[in-house]
């Protein structure tokens, strides 16, 4: 059977001979992927006019809603991409990160963006920049999706979870995407894609599938497109310096294989939870997913006094795991992906043993389990011991990309910060101890070198995700070896498909680019008043002056007595006149609530809830006597998806002042409302 891809709305087989891919646990053909034949430039014209138009004319929020809706559709689906996996060697617990991680992360995406982006096509970053005296030229930053696409080429370990986690940030963002899988997973990525498309959630041409070699694709890019790179260090640096990215300025993103570590602290003992929490750490990262992960631990740094109890606590767990069909629930090891990448496990195990010795595994016949010999391409967990690190080379340049990890020791926490730095770069980062300062050396030692650290311990290590799970909120990357990239990082990984621009002019000039009240903006006044407005009949800039009100000394008084706040600088005279303020003054939450009462119109409107308050800052103080007036202002809008049978609405939020009677500001904030919208 030959592998379709995806390009231009339609299901196109690549014209002759292809790739052959086998089964990695039977040796038997699977598929053939060969992309020979496809029109690369018609490939990119289809994502620019059909994909990238469409992306671009929704919202942050309706885009999320099509991630999201395509997340539920392939979480229905996910029984048939397990069964698929089986055949790329992976067990169903190994699976798991990568396909409901995978759609787990598109779900968290959809949500972040809800949560933190605003319902508009642009988003603004940041404070606003006075510019001049008398505040009439400022400035702003915008975020706005490139006119572009964005090339993902991934690698073969994590065909599910590798695409989605770039692409639901990409898609976020308004940028489409043209998805390069690894051959020889590729056809578990066509499942996944082939169910996006049927969902049919996202607009045509927002994503493309090109199963094979990218042919020319990459001579067709220009300024506005981005491509990421997940592999290893060499071929990423092949595709990082290609004439036309360079020419160009095009971003790359790259995620390479590093020579990751984790670091059991010197204070740590054979009896102690964390020697058992680090002993489990360690096998977990070498058999999952047979050591197939970019983050696996491959350098096992402990003291020089615990070397042995660790390479004979790491042989007698490793010895209890069972190796064979993934698809038997009893086995936690299946296969490497092909028999090629056992060949250079193998090769690249030979290389390390010039600088280390083997102590468990090695490449000896395997007892496999539900298997009659070994037709497919499994590799024994491997532990090798190197007792001079320090002046070794190979165990901090050399990986073998499967079960295989090297225990070298350290007499020092200098000298394991410096084992860790070794590897030039590395994406995560392990500290196993119970001491808080020996944690502080290790981490801040080592952190420059690492794109993740975490520390575990007894405290977390029941909740933790572990040493190699990339979540969507926490950055994935790192320096040097690592490939310098970075992706994931919650909202950070939607902003690398924007462009971020600075913008200067008038408030009011601002304010009607960015659908956001600016002090100093045109404001406008109504005889309605606002809170008597549905959302769609409130305009950026409507703005309301109240009447005044002057604070009397039974006002602090009965507030005090109210809220239990008896602080000296509003019931102390002494104590207030020695202070700061010179005086008794009002408490800051009673201008607040004062404000509230002079500007909330009491009778029944669509005004629904009180949703929050924002950026509050109390200015001057406010004795008795103060004559104090408010100002709101509508600053912003979203509009929010409708749940279930709730009302329509959208929160409002407001940018308030509040002055004295010599027109000082008192009080500034942002207060938040939840608003009816007549729409359904």
């Amino acid at each position: 059977m030959k592998l379709k891809s995806y390009v231009a709305g339609a299901w196109v087989e690549g014209e002759g001979q292809g790739k052959v891919v086998v089964d990695a646990v039977r040796g038997e053909p699977v598929c053939e992927v060969t992309s020979a034949g496809i029109d690369m430039a018609e490939v990119m014209r289809y994502a620019r006019d059909v994909g990238g138009t469409a992306l671009r004319s929704m919202t942050f929020h309706e885009r999320a809603l099509a991630l999201k809706t395509t997340a539920k559709h392939l979480m229905e689906m996910k029984e048939d991409f397990y069964q698929l996996s089986f055949k790329t060697g992976t067990t169903r617990a190994d699976a798991w990160p990568d396909i409901e991680g995978g759609i787990g992360t598109v779900f968290s995406y959809a949500s972040l963006v809800t949560r933190e982006f605003p319902n508009d096509v642009v988003m603004i970053e940041g404070d606003v920049e006075r510019l001049s005296r008398n505040g009439t030229f400022i400035g702003r930053h915008i975020l706005t999706p490139k006119v572009g696409v964005a090339v993902h080429i991934n690698a073969y370990n994590f065909p599910v979870w590798g695409m989605l986690e770039k692409i639901a940030p990409s898609i976020a963002a308004g940028m489409p995407v043209v998805v390069k899988p690894a051959t020889q997973t590729a056809y578990l990525t066509q499942a996944v894609v082939a169910e996006i498309i049927k969902c049919g959630a996202l607009p045509k041409g927002a994503i493309q599938l090109i199963c094979g070699s990218t042919g020319n694709l990459l001579d067709l890019l220009n300024e506005q497109d981005v491509v990421t790179f997940t592999g290893s260090a060499e071929t990423g640096q092949t595709l990082k310096n290609h004439p036309n990215i360079l020419s160009n300025s095009i971003p790359f993103n790259m995620e390479a294989d590093s020579l990751n570590c984790a670091i059991l602290g010197q204070s740590v003992g054979p009896d102690d939870e964390e020697f058992s929490i680090f002993i489990k750490e360690v096998a977990r990262e070498m058999t999952s997913k047979a050591g197939q992960k970019c983050t696996a631990i491959r350098r096992v740094i402990v003291p020089e006094e615990s070397i042995d109890a660790v390479i004979a606590a790491l042989s007698e767990r490793l010895s209890k795991v069972a190796q064979g069909d993934p698809a038997l629930e009893n086995v936690r090891l299946g296969a490497l992906v092909s028999a090629d990448q056992a060949a250079d496990v193998r090769a690249k195990v030979e290389e390390l043993c010039t600088e280390a010795e083997i102590v468990f595994g090695g490449d000896q016949d395997l007892p496999l389990v539900g298997l009659d010999s070994n037709a497919g391409a499994f590799y024994p967990a491997t532990l090798l011991r190197c007792n001079s690190p320090m002046s070794a080379e190979k165990v901090h340049s050399v990986e073998a990309f499967g079960p295989v990890a090297t225990v070298m020791p350290y007499t020092n926490l200098g000298e394991a910060i410096e084992l860790a730095r070794k590897g030039k770069g590395s994406l995560v980062g392990s500290v196993y101890t119970y001491d808080e300062g020996e944690a502080r050396t290790l981490i801040l030692g080592a952190a420059p070198w690492h794109g993740r650290m975490l520390v575990l311990n007894r405290d977390c290590a029941g909740e933790s995700t572990g040493h190699g799970a990339p979540l969507a909120n926490m950055i994935h990357g790192g320096p040097g070896r690592a490939g310098g990239g970075e992706e994931l990082g919650g909202a950070r990984a939607i902003k690398h498909y924007l462009q971020r621009t600075a913008i200067q002019g008038s408030p009011t000039s601002l304010m009607a680019i960015t659908n956001e009240y600016h002090p100093g903006a045109r404001e406008h006044t109504t005889q309605v008043h606002p809170f008597k407005k549905y959302f769609e009949e409130l305009v950026i800039g409507e703005t309301l002056v109240t009447h005044r009100r002057t604070i009397t000394e039974a006002d602090i008084v009965n507030f005090g007595c109210i809220s239990g706040d008896h602080f000296y600088a509003h019931f102390d005279e002494i104590a207030a006149k020695d202070s700061f303020f010179g005086q008794r003054v009002a408490h800051g939450y009673f201008v607040l609530s004062a404000a509230a009462g002079m500007f909330v119109d009491p009778n029944p409107g669509p005004v629904i809830a009180n949703y929050g308050l924002d950026n509050l800052r109390f200015v001057e103080p406010v004795p008795a006597g103060t004559t104090i007036q408010a100002k709101l202002t509508v600053k912003r809008k979203v509009k929010k998806a409708r749940r279930g049978d709730e009302k329509p609405n959208g929160v409002v939020a407001w940018a308030v002042e509040v002055s004295n009677q010599n027109g000082d500001l008192v009080a500034v904030y942002d207060i938040l409302t939840l608003v009816e919208r007549r729409e359904d």
